[in-house]
């Protein structure tokens, strides 16, 4: 690297006429540019150019020299200037990974970006399971709870919160649960395993508006892995089933289903983070970044997705 360094300093000397300019404009001291070429010479056993006090003229080694080290500097700026451009103007292909639930999302979140930028490609890879993100070469990953430790960094767009539904026919079947008891005995559509295995946790308020909780070891009818599954099932009327806030909006607008026991809370304390996920870098190339500005925007108007501390 000190080779690269000093090969740079030469071709300063040489395209700017002395050692003084080309210290000048390097930030260097004219002593430590002339240092930096003697020692080029030094390393090569050639002379690169004769110096007096009035100019500076290369040798036929030094001309030749001087011819690759301009190419070296050249191709240099013009990486750096690829770079730069990279983080102005989003080009290329962005690839993002999302789960299925989300996925209906992408296209209103990242459209008028798509639409700004024609040099941009999109590659959507759409699943619920865990995807190993570097060996699929993901820019963006859009994940859900709380993130283990990794090499990875992770920006929080929202929360959503954990509601348990059912549709009016269940409902007219079965009535609608009042305590965490009635729960025990409902029919469940599929839980996230975590909840399967150490209990669905739910806070009740008391009269003096205290959270009581308690931890209900349910056991769901049906399972799947799939939260569009099971909002599926549930609209069929085969149980209750806990749902994400904002993938419900639209069955509860259109009365296909109904929230119960809405002043409890279900699930993990502050509810389910949503997370951007990136590599772990300094910079963020502007197609990875204007990504993660247009879905934060977006959620910030998406019914169902919370911030702060409402």
């Amino acid at each position: 690297m000190d080779d690269f360094k000093r090969m740079a300093i030469f071709a300063a000397v040489v395209r700017h006429g002395s050692m003084t300019a080309a210290a000048r404009s390097l930030g260097m001291s004219p002593s430590a540019v002339s240092q930096q070429v003697r020692q080029l010479e030094s390393q090569g056993g050639v002379t690169l150019m004769h110096r007096t006090t009035r100019q500076l003229t290369l040798t036929d080694a030094g001309q030749r020299f001087y011819a690759q080290c301009a190419l070296m500097v050249d191709a240099a700026s013009s990486a750096r200037a690829e770079l730069q451009a990279e983080r102005q103007e989003p080009s290329g292909e962005l690839r993002i990974s999302s789960t299925v639930g989300f996925s209906r999302h992408i296209a209103p979140a990242l459209g008028g970006l798509m639409n700004a930028f024609p040099a941009l490609r999109l590659h959507l890879l759409v699943d619920d399971a865990q995807i190993d993100l570097t060996h699929a070469r993901i820019d963006l990953a859009v994940r859900y709870g709380h993130l283990p430790d990794s090499q990875w960094v992770a920006r929080r767009l929202g929360r959503m919160d954990w509601w348990p539904c059912a549709s009016p026919q269940w409902l007219a079947q079965h009535g609608m649960p009042q305590t965490p008891d009635a729960l025990l005995t409902a029919s469940w559509l599929g839980l996230p395993s975590p909840m399967e295995q150490h209990g669905l946790d739910v806070r009740v308020p008391d009269a003096q508006g205290q959270w009581q909780e308690q931890r209900l070891p349910i056991q769901p009818r049906i399972a799947s892995n799939n939260q569009f599954a099971l909002l599926q099932m549930c609209e069929a009327g085969l149980g209750i089933a806990l749902l994400g806030s904002m993938d419900v909006q639209e069955a509860l607008a259109a009365k296909r289903l109904v929230r119960l026991l809405p002043s409890w809370q279900f699930g993990r304390a502050g509810g389910l983070p949503i997370w951007a996920v990136t590599p772990q870098r300094d910079t963020q190339p502007a197609k990875v970044r204007l990504a993660i500005q247009q879905l934060a925007d977006y959620l910030q108007q998406v019914p169902g997705v919370f911030h702060g501390n409402e």
